[in-house]
């Protein structure tokens, strides 16, 4: 069904939800994913142009990508991962098209109507722009028992928690 998925996250407790349905989804599947953020501060959005060097948020942000690409690899799934600056929902299109991906997977937030009218949403926006397939989770940003459980089980293992 699909070959590979991409994944954008946001380094949030909200990620937690799309990661969880997209592990079970590229098993049934034998799909590889690629993990994508896509840091939107001044500095990420300015690196190249001004020859910066990486920001700390930046930093902390592919330290997450590389601990979650870590559970993916534990899970036996094939992944890659994608640090990228810029505007979130033309990235993630872009991305989905040089990577060849057949399916986003994306973690919405659940807005009410109003701040999705006045904020915008960007997995509203990328599912207007691109021609893949959209499959969105609402995720939460309390963490539920059992992934207390699981993050707390990781930890004990000498594995990372992380938020």
């Amino acid at each position: 069904m699909y070959r590979r998925i991409l994944v954008p996250v946001e380094n949030s407790p909200y990620d937690e939800a799309i990661v969880d349905h997209v592990k079970v989804l590229a098993k049934m599947c034998h799909a590889s994913v690629v993990l994508m953020h896509v840091a939107d501060g001044w500095a990420a959005r300015n690196a190249k142009q001004l020859d910066l060097r990486e920001s700390e948020e930046m930093k902390q942000d592919r330290e997450y990508l590389e601990r979650l690409s870590e559970e993916f690899d534990k899970d036996g799934i094939e992944n890659d991962s994608i640090l990228a600056g810029g505007e979130p929902s033309r990235e993630i299109v872009a991305a989905a098209d040089r990577e060849r991906c057949d399916l986003i997977a994306m973690s919405t937030h659940g807005h009410q109507f109003v701040k999705d009218v006045l904020y915008g949403s960007v997995a509203n926006e990328v599912r207007h722009i691109t021609r893949v397939p959209v499959l969105l989770v609402r995720g939460t940003a309390d963490l539920d028992h059992d992934t207390k459980e699981r993050r707390a089980m990781r930890t004990s293992r000498g594995g990372e928690a992380h938020p």
